[in-house]
């Protein structure tokens, strides 16, 4: 099989979980990008309650640490994940207010209206947009904010190359006015939406992986699963190359009504 015939979920998670864990970031993403989503909230206080579901190692959950106040919980369904979101808390002295737990983000364990602020970098997809939008609502507090990064397509047409890949990995990419429909009718007033630059995908994320492929399959030398899947991310970075003029990653901020 080739790799323009696999998509993602040919792959075991727990062989995904472990290729992603030696980056910072498990996805697209920038510090200067979560810090310009906070800009767009307010009220967030000492006594604050943010989550950050599909956390990854934590790469932006520091950074909502070090630019915001409030207690912050991190959410992932991979142990080491969690454990080097815990060991980078307690390295940087931030162990008071952020802690890292295992869960998932289509069960969560919080009251109705607990919550200030959720946050999604690059993982709302796992539950898809639109269910997402809608059952993390009720955790919130009237006026508190979501802040999710969502893939996007940025035309109403594009090559059927890339549409295809989409389609395999996660139908329900759609257009920014679609994504900020589905906002809005899940309750929500969208505050802001922006594209994530190409530096977010290519120095932050194509670039360090790189480095993970070679790690990755140094360990699984011979396995074809790992080879194939090393493939599979490489195919991807070619086609962002090539029609990233269609799409991308884009952060949506959304306050509650």
């Amino acid at each position: 099989m080739s790799d323009e015939e696999h998509n993602i979920h040919d792959f075991d998670i727990a062989l995904i979980c472990e290729y992603f864990s030696s980056m910072d970031r498990q996805g697209p993403g920038s510090q200067e990008a979560t810090i310009k989503a906070l800009s767009f909230i307010d009220n967030i206080h000492e006594k604050s309650n943010i989550v950050d579901l599909g956390c990854g190692t934590g790469g932006q959950t520091i950074v909502l640490a070090q630019n915001t106040p409030g207690n912050i919980t991190g959410i992932d369904l991979f142990p080491g994940f969690i454990d080097k979101l815990n060991d980078n808390a307690q390295k940087l002295n931030l162990q008071s207010r952020v802690k890292g737990v295992i869960g998932s983000m289509d069960k969560l364990d919080f009251q109705s209206n607990e919550l200030d602020l959720i946050w999604s970098e690059g993982a709302i997809y796992n539950i898809g947009f639109e269910k997402g939008m809608n059952y993390w609502n009720e955790f919130l507090k009237k006026g508190g904010y979501v802040a999710v990064t969502e893939a996007s397509w940025f035309t109403e047409e594009r090559p059927k190359e890339i549409f295809d890949f989409w389609n395999e990995a996660y139908p329900e990419i759609d257009t920014i006015p679609n994504k900020i429909a589905q906002m809005q009718k899940a309750g929500y007033v969208v505050m802001a939406s922006f594209i994530l630059p190409e530096i977010c995908w290519i120095d932050n994320f194509f670039v360090p992986e790189i480095t993970a492929q070679k790690i990755f399959l140094d360990k699984y030398k011979g396995n074809k699963s790992a080879e194939e899947f090393v493939k599979y991310e490489k195919h991807g970075a070619e086609l962002y190359n090539k029609y990233k003029e269609y799409y991308g990653y884009v952060f949506y901020i959304g306050k509650k009504i």
